[in-house]
Protein backbone atom coordinates (compact mmCIF):
# COMPACT_ATOMS: atom_id res chain seq x y z
CA UNK A 1 0.00 0.00 0.00
CA UNK A 2 2.80 2.38 0.93
CA UNK A 3 4.68 1.39 -2.26
CA UNK A 4 1.66 2.18 -4.35
CA UNK A 5 1.40 5.69 -2.86
CA UNK A 6 5.08 6.43 -3.54
CA UNK A 7 4.68 5.35 -7.16
CA UNK A 8 1.70 7.62 -7.73
CA UNK A 9 3.55 10.59 -6.13
CA UNK A 10 6.56 10.07 -8.36
CA UNK A 11 4.45 10.01 -11.52
CA UNK A 12 2.71 13.25 -10.57
CA UNK A 13 6.00 14.94 -9.87
CA UNK A 14 7.39 13.96 -13.28
CA UNK A 15 4.22 15.13 -15.04
CA UNK A 16 4.41 18.51 -13.32
CA UNK A 17 8.00 18.98 -14.32
CA UNK A 18 7.17 18.20 -17.96
CA UNK A 19 4.32 20.72 -17.93
CA UNK A 20 6.62 23.45 -16.60
CA UNK A 21 9.27 22.74 -19.24
CA UNK A 22 6.73 22.83 -22.06
CA UNK A 23 5.25 26.05 -20.77
CA UNK A 24 8.61 27.71 -20.51
CA UNK A 25 9.56 26.66 -24.09
CA UNK A 26 6.30 28.01 -25.46
CA UNK A 27 6.83 31.30 -23.67
CA UNK A 28 10.36 31.72 -25.03
CA UNK A 29 9.25 30.76 -28.51
CA UNK A 30 6.45 33.33 -28.46
CA UNK A 31 8.67 36.08 -27.20
CA UNK A 32 11.40 35.45 -29.84
CA UNK A 33 8.89 35.17 -32.70
CA UNK A 34 7.26 38.53 -31.89
CA UNK A 35 10.14 40.73 -33.11
CA UNK A 36 9.35 42.70 -36.38
CA UNK A 37 11.61 42.08 -39.38
CA UNK A 38 12.44 44.84 -41.94
CA UNK A 39 14.98 45.56 -44.76
CA UNK A 40 16.67 48.75 -46.01
CA UNK A 41 15.22 50.27 -49.20
CA UNK A 42 16.98 52.25 -51.97
CA UNK A 43 14.94 54.08 -54.60
CA UNK A 44 15.55 56.74 -57.23
CA UNK A 45 13.99 60.14 -56.82
CA UNK A 46 10.52 60.22 -58.40
CA UNK A 47 9.93 56.48 -58.13
CA UNK A 48 7.85 54.47 -55.61
CA UNK A 49 9.27 52.96 -52.39
CA UNK A 50 7.68 49.85 -50.84
CA UNK A 51 8.42 49.12 -47.16
CA UNK A 52 7.40 45.82 -45.51
CA UNK A 53 7.34 44.79 -41.83
CA UNK A 54 6.83 41.11 -40.95
CA UNK A 55 6.34 39.12 -37.73
CA UNK A 56 6.76 35.34 -37.58
CA UNK A 57 4.48 34.70 -34.55
CA UNK A 58 1.89 37.28 -33.59
CA UNK A 59 -0.77 36.82 -30.98
CA UNK A 60 -3.16 39.36 -32.57
CA UNK A 61 -0.91 42.31 -31.79
CA UNK A 62 -1.05 45.39 -34.08
CA UNK A 63 1.83 46.63 -36.32
CA UNK A 64 2.64 50.29 -36.94
CA UNK A 65 4.80 52.29 -39.44
CA UNK A 66 6.19 55.76 -38.56
CA UNK A 67 8.38 58.20 -40.56
CA UNK A 68 11.75 59.77 -39.59
CA UNK A 69 9.82 62.52 -37.79
CA UNK A 70 8.17 59.83 -35.64
CA UNK A 71 4.79 60.56 -37.22
CA UNK A 72 2.56 57.48 -37.48
CA UNK A 73 1.83 56.56 -41.07
CA UNK A 74 -0.29 53.44 -40.61
CA UNK A 75 -1.54 51.65 -37.47
CA UNK A 76 -2.59 48.27 -38.71
CA UNK A 77 -4.83 48.98 -41.68
CA UNK A 78 -5.74 52.44 -40.38
CA UNK A 79 -4.08 55.45 -42.12
CA UNK A 80 -2.88 57.97 -39.61
CA UNK A 81 -1.10 60.65 -41.71
CA UNK A 82 -2.87 62.61 -44.42
CA UNK A 83 -0.42 62.21 -47.31
CA UNK A 84 -1.86 61.11 -50.62
CA UNK A 85 1.48 59.66 -51.67
CA UNK A 86 1.36 57.05 -48.88
CA UNK A 87 -0.77 53.98 -49.60
CA UNK A 88 -1.54 50.69 -47.84
CA UNK A 89 -0.36 47.69 -49.83
CA UNK A 90 -1.03 44.80 -47.41
CA UNK A 91 -2.14 44.52 -43.76
CA UNK A 92 -2.47 41.35 -41.63
CA UNK A 93 -1.47 40.10 -38.16
CA UNK A 94 1.92 38.99 -39.60
CA UNK A 95 2.68 41.71 -42.20
CA UNK A 96 2.21 45.43 -42.80
CA UNK A 97 3.36 46.82 -46.18
CA UNK A 98 3.00 50.46 -47.29
CA UNK A 99 4.16 52.42 -50.37
CA UNK A 100 5.36 55.99 -50.88
CA UNK A 101 4.97 57.21 -54.47
CA UNK A 102 6.85 60.05 -56.18
CA UNK A 103 9.64 59.85 -53.63
CA UNK A 104 11.64 63.01 -52.99
CA UNK A 105 14.97 63.57 -51.28
CA UNK A 106 13.03 64.80 -48.24
CA UNK A 107 11.57 61.32 -47.76
CA UNK A 108 15.00 59.87 -47.07
CA UNK A 109 15.66 58.76 -43.50
CA UNK A 110 15.07 56.14 -40.80
CA UNK A 111 11.59 54.55 -40.73
CA UNK A 112 10.32 52.49 -37.74
CA UNK A 113 8.08 49.42 -37.56
CA UNK A 114 6.60 48.82 -34.06
CA UNK A 115 4.89 45.71 -32.64
CA UNK A 116 2.65 46.69 -29.71
CA UNK A 117 3.42 43.97 -27.20
CA UNK A 118 4.36 44.39 -23.57
CA UNK A 119 6.95 45.83 -23.94
CA UNK A 120 6.70 47.38 -27.44
CA UNK A 121 9.19 45.88 -29.89
CA UNK A 122 10.57 47.95 -32.85
CA UNK A 123 12.74 47.53 -35.98
CA UNK A 124 14.28 50.33 -38.05
CA UNK A 125 14.93 50.54 -41.81
CA UNK A 126 16.70 53.24 -43.80
CA UNK A 127 15.13 54.64 -46.96
CA UNK A 128 17.84 55.89 -49.36
CA UNK A 129 16.76 58.24 -52.16
CA UNK A 130 19.10 58.65 -55.15
CA UNK A 131 19.24 62.11 -56.68
CA UNK A 132 19.18 62.02 -60.49
CA UNK A 133 21.81 64.31 -62.04
CA UNK A 134 20.60 66.95 -64.43
CA UNK A 135 21.65 66.99 -68.07
CA UNK A 136 25.17 68.43 -68.25
CA UNK A 137 25.96 71.77 -69.83
CA UNK A 138 29.25 72.72 -71.51
CA UNK A 139 30.61 76.23 -71.09
CA UNK A 140 33.06 77.03 -73.89
CA UNK A 141 34.25 79.86 -76.14
CA UNK A 142 31.49 82.11 -77.46
CA UNK A 143 33.27 82.75 -80.79
CA UNK A 144 35.53 80.72 -83.09
CA UNK A 145 39.00 80.11 -81.71
CA UNK A 146 42.13 80.96 -83.66
CA UNK A 147 44.86 78.43 -84.38
CA UNK A 148 47.29 78.45 -81.45
CA UNK A 149 44.78 79.74 -78.87
CA UNK A 150 44.39 78.27 -75.36
CA UNK A 151 40.72 77.54 -74.55
CA UNK A 152 38.84 75.93 -71.64
CA UNK A 153 35.77 73.69 -71.81
CA UNK A 154 33.80 73.33 -68.55
CA UNK A 155 31.07 70.72 -68.02
CA UNK A 156 28.54 71.22 -65.17
CA UNK A 157 25.85 68.90 -63.76
CA UNK A 158 23.64 69.47 -60.70
CA UNK A 159 21.22 67.51 -58.50
CA UNK A 160 23.16 64.26 -58.19
CA UNK A 161 23.15 62.19 -55.02
CA UNK A 162 25.69 60.74 -54.50
CA UNK A 163 28.04 62.92 -56.53
CA UNK A 164 28.10 62.04 -60.23
CA UNK A 165 31.18 61.28 -62.30
CA UNK A 166 31.98 63.34 -65.42
CA UNK A 167 33.99 61.93 -68.34
CA UNK A 168 35.32 63.71 -71.46
CA UNK A 169 35.55 62.22 -74.95
CA UNK A 170 37.26 63.61 -78.07
CA UNK A 171 35.52 61.96 -81.02
CA UNK A 172 34.68 58.91 -78.86
CA UNK A 173 38.23 58.74 -77.47
CA UNK A 174 38.36 59.47 -73.74
CA UNK A 175 40.50 62.36 -72.48
CA UNK A 176 41.23 63.40 -68.90
CA UNK A 177 39.62 66.45 -67.28
CA UNK A 178 39.92 68.19 -63.90
CA UNK A 179 36.96 67.35 -61.59
CA UNK A 180 35.46 69.51 -58.83
CA UNK A 181 32.59 68.51 -56.45
CA UNK A 182 30.51 70.92 -54.34
CA UNK A 183 27.66 70.01 -51.95
CA UNK A 184 24.39 71.87 -52.40
CA UNK A 185 21.93 70.83 -49.69
CA UNK A 186 21.14 67.14 -50.08
CA UNK A 187 22.64 67.01 -53.62
CA UNK A 188 25.97 67.74 -55.30
CA UNK A 189 27.14 69.99 -58.11
CA UNK A 190 29.98 68.51 -60.19
CA UNK A 191 32.27 70.39 -62.59
CA UNK A 192 34.95 69.11 -64.94
CA UNK A 193 37.32 71.34 -66.93
CA UNK A 194 39.36 70.58 -70.03
CA UNK A 195 42.32 72.75 -71.13
CA UNK A 196 43.01 72.74 -74.88
CA UNK A 197 45.75 74.22 -77.07
CA UNK A 198 43.88 74.22 -80.38
CA UNK A 199 45.20 73.97 -83.93
CA UNK A 200 43.70 73.26 -87.36
CA UNK A 201 43.26 69.59 -86.44
CA UNK A 202 40.73 70.59 -83.74
CA UNK A 203 38.43 72.31 -86.22
CA UNK A 204 35.16 70.37 -86.36
CA UNK A 205 36.15 68.01 -83.53
CA UNK A 206 33.33 67.00 -81.15
CA UNK A 207 34.08 67.11 -77.41
CA UNK A 208 31.47 65.20 -75.37
CA UNK A 209 30.85 65.41 -71.60
CA UNK A 210 29.14 62.28 -70.25
CA UNK A 211 27.57 61.81 -66.79
CA UNK A 212 27.93 58.45 -65.04
CA UNK A 213 25.65 57.81 -62.04
CA UNK A 214 24.02 54.88 -60.28
CA UNK A 215 20.57 56.41 -60.85
CA UNK A 216 21.09 56.45 -64.65
CA UNK A 217 20.29 52.85 -65.47
CA UNK A 218 19.61 53.46 -69.16
CA UNK A 219 21.18 56.01 -71.52
CA UNK A 220 23.65 58.28 -69.68
CA UNK A 221 23.22 62.05 -69.75
CA UNK A 222 25.67 63.84 -72.04
CA UNK A 223 26.35 67.08 -73.90
CA UNK A 224 28.54 67.78 -76.95
CA UNK A 225 30.51 70.83 -78.07
CA UNK A 226 31.86 71.05 -81.64
CA UNK A 227 34.90 73.30 -81.89
CA UNK A 228 35.35 75.86 -84.63
CA UNK A 229 38.96 76.89 -85.23
CA UNK A 230 39.98 79.50 -87.79
CA UNK A 231 43.34 79.06 -89.53
CA UNK A 232 45.26 80.33 -92.57
CA UNK A 233 44.93 78.38 -95.84
CA UNK A 234 47.31 75.79 -97.23
CA UNK A 235 47.39 75.06 -100.97
CA UNK A 236 48.32 72.02 -103.05
CA UNK A 237 48.02 71.45 -106.83
CA UNK A 238 46.90 68.05 -108.13
CA UNK A 239 47.41 67.29 -111.85
CA UNK A 240 45.62 64.66 -113.92
CA UNK A 241 48.57 63.70 -116.20
CA UNK A 242 52.01 62.48 -115.21
CA UNK A 243 53.53 63.11 -118.69
CA UNK A 244 51.47 65.74 -120.55
CA UNK A 245 51.73 65.56 -124.36
CA UNK A 246 50.53 67.72 -127.20
CA UNK A 247 46.85 67.42 -127.94
CA UNK A 248 45.96 65.89 -124.57
CA UNK A 249 43.39 67.07 -121.99
CA UNK A 250 44.90 68.30 -118.69
CA UNK A 251 43.19 69.32 -115.44
CA UNK A 252 44.93 71.11 -112.55
CA UNK A 253 43.02 71.18 -109.23
CA UNK A 254 43.91 73.69 -106.53
CA UNK A 255 43.22 71.98 -103.19
CA UNK A 256 43.10 74.70 -100.53
CA UNK A 257 42.33 74.05 -96.85
CA UNK A 258 41.53 76.94 -94.59
CA UNK A 259 38.86 78.32 -92.27
CA UNK A 260 37.12 80.45 -93.40
CA UNK A 261 37.27 78.72 -96.77
CA UNK A 262 39.50 80.69 -99.18
CA UNK A 263 37.10 81.10 -102.10
CA UNK A 264 37.70 81.84 -104.87
CA UNK A 265 41.28 80.89 -105.75
CA UNK A 266 43.41 82.77 -108.31
CA UNK A 267 45.31 81.13 -111.22
CA UNK A 268 48.27 82.83 -112.96
CA UNK A 269 50.92 81.81 -115.51
CA UNK A 270 54.52 83.00 -115.19
CA UNK A 271 53.39 85.80 -112.87
CA UNK A 272 50.70 87.12 -115.23
CA UNK A 273 47.19 86.36 -116.38
CA UNK A 274 46.27 83.23 -118.29
CA UNK A 275 46.98 83.94 -121.99
CA UNK A 276 44.44 81.74 -123.75
CA UNK A 277 41.05 81.93 -122.09
CA UNK A 278 39.43 79.72 -124.73
CA UNK A 279 41.62 76.67 -124.12
CA UNK A 280 42.36 77.42 -120.46
CA UNK A 281 39.07 77.18 -118.60
CA UNK A 282 38.82 78.11 -114.90
CA UNK A 283 35.89 76.55 -113.00
CA UNK A 284 36.00 77.09 -109.25
CA UNK A 285 39.29 75.60 -108.07
CA UNK A 286 40.07 73.79 -111.36
CA UNK A 287 42.14 74.91 -114.35
CA UNK A 288 41.43 72.84 -117.49
CA UNK A 289 43.42 72.65 -120.75
CA UNK A 290 41.21 71.33 -123.56
CA UNK A 291 44.15 70.61 -125.91
CA UNK A 292 47.78 71.04 -124.90
CA UNK A 293 50.44 72.54 -127.14
CA UNK A 294 54.00 73.83 -126.74
CA UNK A 295 52.83 77.39 -125.98
CA UNK A 296 51.34 76.13 -122.72
CA UNK A 297 54.80 75.49 -121.23
CA UNK A 298 55.39 77.55 -118.12
CA UNK A 299 54.88 77.90 -114.36
CA UNK A 300 51.29 77.98 -113.13
CA UNK A 301 50.47 79.33 -109.67
CA UNK A 302 47.37 78.86 -107.53
CA UNK A 303 46.83 81.40 -104.73
CA UNK A 304 44.27 81.23 -101.89
CA UNK A 305 43.55 83.92 -99.28
CA UNK A 306 41.44 84.41 -96.14
CA UNK A 307 41.57 86.99 -93.33
CA UNK A 308 44.33 85.00 -91.57
CA UNK A 309 46.81 84.78 -94.43
CA UNK A 310 47.69 83.79 -98.00
CA UNK A 311 49.13 80.58 -99.42
CA UNK A 312 50.16 79.51 -102.92
CA UNK A 313 51.49 76.51 -104.84
CA UNK A 314 53.18 76.20 -108.23
CA UNK A 315 53.14 73.63 -111.03
CA UNK A 316 55.73 73.65 -113.84
CA UNK A 317 54.15 72.44 -117.08
CA UNK A 318 56.26 71.01 -119.89
CA UNK A 319 54.36 69.66 -122.87
CA UNK A 320 56.08 66.74 -124.62
CA UNK A 321 55.80 65.86 -128.29
CA UNK A 322 52.99 63.58 -129.26
CA UNK A 323 54.20 60.00 -129.92
CA UNK A 324 54.82 59.17 -133.66
CA UNK A 325 54.46 55.42 -134.05
CA UNK A 326 54.01 53.69 -137.45
CA UNK A 327 51.04 51.39 -137.86
CA UNK A 328 51.90 47.68 -137.79
CA UNK A 329 52.53 46.02 -141.22
CA UNK A 330 49.76 43.78 -142.54
CA UNK A 331 51.95 41.90 -145.14
CA UNK A 332 53.37 38.47 -144.30
CA UNK A 333 57.18 38.02 -144.27
CA UNK A 334 58.66 36.19 -147.37
CA UNK A 335 59.23 32.44 -147.11
CA UNK A 336 62.90 31.38 -147.03
CA UNK A 337 64.32 30.09 -150.37
CA UNK A 338 65.34 26.40 -150.28
CA UNK A 339 69.10 25.80 -150.73
CA UNK A 340 70.51 25.25 -154.27
CA UNK A 341 73.33 22.67 -154.53
CA UNK A 342 74.72 24.30 -157.70
CA UNK A 343 75.40 27.60 -155.99
CA UNK A 344 76.08 26.69 -152.39
CA UNK A 345 77.83 29.89 -151.40
CA UNK A 346 75.16 32.22 -152.82
CA UNK A 347 72.34 30.10 -151.41
CA UNK A 348 73.91 30.10 -147.95
CA UNK A 349 74.24 33.86 -147.99
CA UNK A 350 70.63 34.28 -149.12
CA UNK A 351 69.42 31.83 -146.48
CA UNK A 352 71.35 33.68 -143.77
CA UNK A 353 69.77 36.94 -144.90
CA UNK A 354 66.27 35.51 -144.80
CA UNK A 355 66.64 33.88 -141.39
CA UNK A 356 68.21 36.99 -139.92
CA UNK A 357 65.19 38.99 -140.99
CA UNK A 358 62.96 36.75 -138.88
CA UNK A 359 65.18 36.36 -135.80
CA UNK A 360 65.47 38.36 -132.70
CA UNK A 361 67.56 41.51 -133.36
CA UNK A 362 69.61 40.70 -130.29
CA UNK A 363 70.94 37.57 -132.11
CA UNK A 364 72.34 39.53 -135.10
CA UNK A 365 75.56 40.40 -133.33
CA UNK A 366 76.39 36.72 -132.92
CA UNK A 367 76.05 36.01 -136.66
CA UNK A 368 77.96 39.18 -137.61
CA UNK A 369 80.92 37.99 -135.54
CA UNK A 370 80.85 34.58 -137.24
CA UNK A 371 80.80 36.14 -140.74
CA UNK A 372 83.73 38.44 -139.90
CA UNK A 373 85.76 35.48 -138.67
CA UNK A 374 85.06 33.47 -141.85
CA UNK A 375 85.90 36.46 -144.03
CA UNK A 376 89.22 36.93 -142.26
CA UNK A 377 90.18 33.28 -142.74
CA UNK A 378 89.28 33.43 -146.46
CA UNK A 379 91.34 36.61 -146.90
CA UNK A 380 94.39 34.98 -145.26
CA UNK A 381 94.06 31.91 -147.50
CA UNK A 382 93.78 34.05 -150.64
CA UNK A 383 96.77 36.13 -149.60
CA UNK A 384 98.94 33.07 -148.97
CA UNK A 385 97.88 31.54 -152.31
CA UNK A 386 98.79 34.71 -154.21
CA UNK A 387 102.19 34.82 -152.54
CA UNK A 388 102.90 31.20 -153.53
CA UNK A 389 101.89 31.88 -157.13
CA UNK A 390 104.20 34.90 -157.35
CA UNK A 391 107.18 33.03 -155.88
CA UNK A 392 106.65 30.03 -158.16
CA UNK A 393 106.32 32.27 -161.24
CA UNK A 394 109.56 34.04 -160.57
CA UNK A 395 111.35 30.78 -159.91
CA UNK A 396 110.20 29.23 -163.23
CA UNK A 397 111.00 32.36 -165.19
CA UNK A 398 114.59 32.40 -163.92
CA UNK A 399 115.31 28.74 -164.78
CA UNK A 400 113.69 29.09 -168.19
CA UNK A 401 116.22 31.81 -169.13
CA UNK A 402 119.13 29.59 -168.12
CA UNK A 403 117.89 26.78 -170.40
CA UNK A 404 117.64 29.05 -173.44
CA UNK A 405 121.16 30.36 -172.85
CA UNK A 406 122.65 26.86 -172.76
CA UNK A 407 120.91 25.94 -176.01
CA UNK A 408 122.51 28.89 -177.77
CA UNK A 409 126.07 28.38 -176.60
CA UNK A 410 127.07 26.35 -179.68
CA UNK A 411 125.86 29.01 -182.11
CA UNK A 412 127.67 31.85 -180.41
CA UNK A 413 131.15 30.53 -181.36
CA UNK A 414 130.30 29.43 -184.96
CA UNK A 415 131.57 31.58 -187.89
CA UNK A 416 128.59 30.72 -190.04
CA UNK A 417 125.24 28.97 -189.95
CA UNK A 418 126.44 25.55 -191.00
CA UNK A 419 129.03 25.53 -188.27
CA UNK A 420 126.42 26.61 -185.77
CA UNK A 421 124.19 23.73 -186.76
CA UNK A 422 127.02 21.30 -186.47
CA UNK A 423 127.96 22.68 -183.09
CA UNK A 424 124.39 22.45 -182.04
CA UNK A 425 124.18 18.85 -183.14
CA UNK A 426 127.29 18.14 -181.18
CA UNK A 427 125.47 19.21 -178.11
CA UNK A 428 122.64 16.71 -178.61
CA UNK A 429 124.35 14.37 -176.32
CA UNK A 430 123.28 16.67 -173.47
CA UNK A 431 119.64 16.66 -174.52
CA UNK A 432 118.51 14.15 -171.89
CA UNK A 433 120.25 16.13 -169.24
CA UNK A 434 118.58 19.33 -170.39
CA UNK A 435 115.24 17.64 -170.58
CA UNK A 436 115.53 16.23 -167.14
CA UNK A 437 116.67 19.58 -165.84
CA UNK A 438 113.66 21.27 -167.38
CA UNK A 439 111.33 18.92 -165.63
Amino acid sequence: MILKRHLIFSLCTIYGILLKVMASKGKVRGISGQYPLVQNVTVTEGETANMTCRVEYNDNTSLQWSNPAQQTLFFGDKKALRDNRIELVHASWSELTISISDVTLADEGMYTCALFTMPVRTAKTYLTVLGVPEKPEIDGPTKPALEGDQITLTCITQGSKPAADLRWFRNEKEVKGAKEVNASGRTFTVRSSLQLHVDRNDDGVAYTCRVDHVALTQTPQQATEVLEVHYAPRVEIIHSLAVPQEGQYLKLECVSKGNPSPDPVMWTKDGGELPDQERMIVEGRELTFTSLNKTDNGTYRCEATNHLGTSNAEYVLYVYDAPTTLPPSTTLPPHPIPPDTTALLDTHAASDHTVTGNRDPNALGQHGTDHALIGGVVAVVVFVTLCLIIVLGRYLARHKGTYLTNEAKGADDAPDADTAIINAEGNHAHAEEKKEYFI
